[in-house]
C-alpha cells in the first residue's frame, strides 16, 4: 500500500497503525539507500554525542573565560543537552552498540552526566519500555511523573519543569504515611546521586540570590562568609553551564511531551490514540530545546527502532500518512481536557448515537 491508497474508514486501529508503520519504515529504507552513511548507526550515535559534549564544554569554556555572554552559553548548552536526551532515548531502545556493552554503557553514563537533572537512565529504561506497553493509562509511570493527565493549574506549572517539586507535590497529596514513604524511597533511588546534587544546587542558587535581593531591597545587605561566597561562585558558574540549561530543557521537554500524549480514556494498545503531533508555530521556542519532540515523537510510537535523526528526516512522509490514518494534529483542546483523548463534542455525539439505537 502507498500513502494515498489506504483510507482510514474501512480499517480498524491496528490496521491503520500497521499501515503507518509500513510507510514510515519504507521511507527509512529509502533514505538509507540514498544516503549510505546512515547505515553507520553506531558511529553516528557516538559522533553526535561527541559533538554535543564538546559543544557544552566549549561554550562553558568561552563563558568562564569571559568570551561569551551567560545567556548565550545557557541557551546553547540547553540545545546541546537536548541532543543527549534524544541519544539516551535511542540507547534505552538499544539502537547504538547493541551487542557491545562497554561503549553502550559508556554512552549511557555520558548522556546522564550531560543531563544531571534526570533519573538514572538504566532505571529509566524499565519505565520507558513500560510506557510503550501501557501508554495513556494510570500504569504509565513515566508520563504520569511529568504531569500527563494533571489538570492545568499552579501545581502542574510547578511540577512540569521541576522533578523535585513534582515529587514533593505527589508526596503531599499521598493520603497515608506508607504511601509517602514509598514515594520518598522511590525518589531517592531513581534520582541519586546526580539529580539530587543538581536540584539541590539549583535551590541553593535560587535561595541565595532571593535572600540577597530581599536584603538589598530592605537596605540591609547580608554579610556572607568568605567560604560561602567561594561556594556560591562555583554554583553560579554551574547554574549557567549545566544547571540552568537543564532546567530550561526539562521544562520544554516535559511541557511538550506531557501535552502530546493522551491519558485516561485511551484504549490499551491503540497507538492511534496514544499521541498527537503537537507542532503549532508558537511552540517552536520550546521545541528548540527538546529537539522538535512534539513533531517527531508520535512517529516513534509507530516505529520504535528508528533513531531520532531518521525520525527528523522522515517527518514529511510520516505526517502525511499519520494524518490520513486519523492521528490528530495540534489538538489544543488537550490543555483543557487534562490530556483526555475524547473531545466533549465527540462524547455528546456518541451519546446521541447510542440514544437513537
Amino acid at each position: 500500500m502507498d500513502g494515498t491508497s489506504a483510507s482510514p474508514q474501512p480499517l480498524n486501529a491496528q490496521q491503520r497503525s500497521a499501515h503507518i508503520r509500513e510507510v514510515v519504515m519504507a521511507e527509512g529504507v529509502r533514505l538509507r539507500q540514498r544516503h549510505p552513511w546512515l547505515l553507520h548507526q553506531d558511529a553516528l550515535g557516538a559522533g553526535i554525542l561527541a559533538f554535543a559534549l564538546l559543544g557544552m564544554l566549549g561554550s562553558a569554556a568561552l563563558y568562564i573565560s569571559g568570551h561569551m555572554a551567560w545567556w548565550v552559553c545557557l541557551l546553547l548548552n540547553a540545545f546541546f543537552a537536548s541532543l543527549t536526551h534524544e541519544l539516551e532515548h535511542d540507547l534505552i531502545h538499544s539502537m547504538y552498540f547493541r551487542k557491545q556493552r562497554v561503549p553502550h554503557n559508556l554512552m549511557m553514563g555520558l548522556v546522564w552526566l550531560a543531563r544531571p537533572s534526570t533519573i538514572n537512565p538504566w532505571i529509566r529504561r524499565h519505565l520507558h519500555l513500560n510506557h510503550h506497553k501501557v501508554s495513556g493509562t494510570e500504569a504509565d509511570m513515566e508520563e504520569r511523573a511529568i504531569t500527563n493527565g494533571e489538570p492545568w493549574g499552579i501545581a502542574r506549572l510547578l511540577m512540569v519543569g521541576d522533578n523535585m517539586m513534582s515529587a514533593l507535590i505527589r508526596l503531599l497529596r499521598a493520603k497515608t504515611w506508607p504511601h509517602r514513604f514509598s514515594i520518598l524511597k522511590r525518589v531517592l533511588l531513581v534520582y541519586a546521586p546526580l539529580a539530587l546534587l543538581h536540584w539541590g544546587a539549583w535551590y541553593v542558587f535560587l535561595g541565595f540570590h532571593a535572600a540577597n535581593g530581599i536584603a538589598s531591597l530592605m537596605g540591609a545587605p547580608i554579610q556572607w562568609s568568605a567560604g560561602t561566597l567561594q561556594v556560591m561562585q562555583v554554583i553560579d558558574i554551574a547554574a549557567v553551564v549545566i544547571i540552568g540549561p537543564n532546567v530550561l530543557r526539562t521544562f520544554c521537554l516535559h511541557f511538550v511531551s506531557s501535552n502530546m500524549h493522551y491519558y485516561g480514556d485511551v484504549e490499551l494498545g491503540n497507538v492511534i490514540q496514544q499521541t498527537q503531533v503537537l507542532n503549532p508555530w508558537w511552540l517552536w521556542p520550546l521545541q528548540a530545546f527538546c529537539f522538535n519532540f512534539g513533531s517527531t515523537h508520535g512517529i516513534h510510537h509507530f516505529v520504535v527502532k528508528e533513531p531520532f535523526y531518521i525520525r527528523q528526516m522522515t517527518t514529511k512522509v510520516a505526517h502525511k500518512v499519520m494524518a490520513e490514518m486519523g492521528v490528530r494534529f495540534n489538538d489544543l483542546g488537550t490543555f483543557a481536557r487534562a490530556n483526555r483523548f475524547e473531545r466533549r463534542e465527540q462524547a455528546h455525539s456518541d451519546l446521541a448515537h447510542l440514544s437513537r439505537q
